[in-house]
């Protein structure tokens, strides 16, 4: 195979990539008007969308596989495949969250509808902003935007745990409404998993341009933070703060990134 048709298979399989990425933002856009308007036929194409993304799972993985085995590229097409694979992955997994979530619509279609203390739409927007930011990052090959993407989690994260306060108290509270809260409790959980699939998305992205590896990078600027603060603290005879995790960064890490 010659450097052209090298770069050629690169670029397709670049473009498959983003058909399957289409495929998953679709598929959660439409699982979540399924659950905003309770349509059942909603979730019957979010259920095809699942096999259809599956399908293209295998095909891209053989291909990026076939490209490794017989060209054995290295430096940034070496990145390149690799986070393809990985990205191929995280998009399988976004699939899967939008069946997850039809699947607990069709539970709550059955139910009587109620009005909970909990915003999935906006939710499921900043989610779906995630996927949508750290997909711009590669297609543009840019690492800040993957940067920014990393910063976003935070916010699906606190959503996240406030909507699991408001729905258990709920379900202590109005005992009736349980089941319709813990459904809710469940789509909010994988909306959650859908913003860490875009963060990991961003990470091969900066992986695959810069060579730099960032996964955990807020646990270890954690920790690296809480061994300072001990360090201080030890050194003006105070005693150390022990609230955060006390196991020490790995060696080698990477650095934080803002």
């Amino acid at each position: 195979m010659t450097r052209i048709r090298f770069q050629q298979s690169l670029e397709d399989l670049k473009e498959n990539l983003l058909v399957m990425a289409g495929m998953a933002e679709q598929a959660i856009q439409r699982a979540i008007e399924a659950y905003r308007v309770r349509d059942l036929s909603i979730c019957d194409l979010v259920s095809r969308s699942e096999i259809a993304i599956n399908r293209m799972e295998r095909d891209i993985d053989q291909a990026a596989l076939d490209l490794l085995a017989m060209e054995q590229p290295m430096a940034v097409d070496l990145r390149f495949i690799l986070s393809v694979i990985k990205i191929n992955a995280d998009l399988e997994r976004v699939g899967d969250a939008a069946k997850s979530i039809s699947d607990r619509v069709r539970i709550l279609e059955r139910m009587a509808a109620v009005d909970l203390p909990v915003d999935v739409p906006r939710m499921a927007s900043m989610a779906a902003d995630m996927v949508r930011k750290s997909l711009q990052a590669f297609i543009e090959a840019d690492a800040e935007l993957a940067r920014g993407v990393l910063t976003m989690d935070d916010a699906v994260d606190q959503m996240n745990r406030a909507a699991f306060r408001a729905l258990t108290k709920v379900m202590e509270e109005q005992s009736h409404l349980a089941p319709q809260a813990l459904n809710a409790l469940m789509i909010c959980r994988s909306l959650e998993r859908v913003g860490d699939h875009a963060t990991n998305i961003a990470e091969d992205v900066i992986f695959w341009v810069q060579g730099a590896d960032v996964r955990h990078y807020k646990s270890v600027a954690k920790n690296a933070a809480a061994a300072a603060a001990n360090a201080a603290a030890a050194g003006a005879g105070a005693a150390p703060d022990n609230t955060s995790s006390s196991s020490p960064a790995p060696a080698g890490a990477a650095p934080a990134q803002s």
